[in-house]
């Protein structure tokens, strides 16, 4: 196994670590207690900032050094799905954001998904294309930014509601509002580039 294939399953392993830094489990009370610290924050945001550089460094390293594999090209895109949406998940069970940005991102993903799986069984491979990297780069800003409110809330004691917290909450609204209009777009492309692969199933 190469190193960009590594680099990606050592972001899908970071995943549920990420989750466990931003959400109480049941019953856990001192852990409970310790998620709603800064310091839990930071490190989620750390965690999750390290996952997402793999993202980069995986595709860099496959592509000056010539290392790009199927299997790269099919575990890549499983990586980014499973990062993202664990995380929007996490905010929505934290009211940061709301269940439809989850739903739209998972009919995308549904949709692309099933076509892979066509192209896969027509002996064909699905590589990310330049809407489908910039949609999953705005997403990891959005998550970033989003995952950064308490840090900042909790230095600050801002309240998200009035002055400069509501200005922070803004961007961050605005941030996932762009990373959902690519997210639709991307799917769009995918499907209108791919459509063939439904036609001759």
């Amino acid at each position: 196994m190469n190193i960009p294939n590594r680099l990606t399953i050592l972001r899908m392993i970071l995943v549920p670590f990420i989750i466990l830094f931003m959400l109480p489990v049941m019953n856990w009370t001192f852990w409970n207690e310790f998620v709603t610290t800064q310091t839990a924050q930071i490190i989620a945001l750390v965690l999750f900032a390290i996952a997402s550089l793999t993202d980069f460094l995986d595709g860099y390293i496959s592509r000056k050094y010539d290392l790009v594999t199927n299997m790269g090209k099919f575990l890549d895109p499983i990586a980014d799905k499973l990062l993202v949406i664990s995380v929007f998940v996490a905010l929505v069970e934290l009211n940061r954001i709301h269940t439809y940005v989850v739903l739209i991102v998972l009919a995308r993903e549904f949709l692309v998904t099933g076509l892979r799986l066509l192209a896969v069984e027509q002996g064909s491979v699905i590589a990310a294309g330049p809407w489908g990297k910039a949609k999953t780069t705005l997403q990891i800003v959005a998550i970033l930014w989003l995952m950064l409110e308490p840090i900042i809330f909790h230095a600050s004691n801002f309240n998200a509601l009035t002055g400069t917290g509501r200005t922070l909450t803004i961007v961050g609204d605005v941030l996932v509002a762009i990373s959902l209009v690519l997210t639709i777009v991307s799917g769009m492309d995918y499907l209108l580039k791919n459509k063939h692969f439904l036609t001759n199933a």
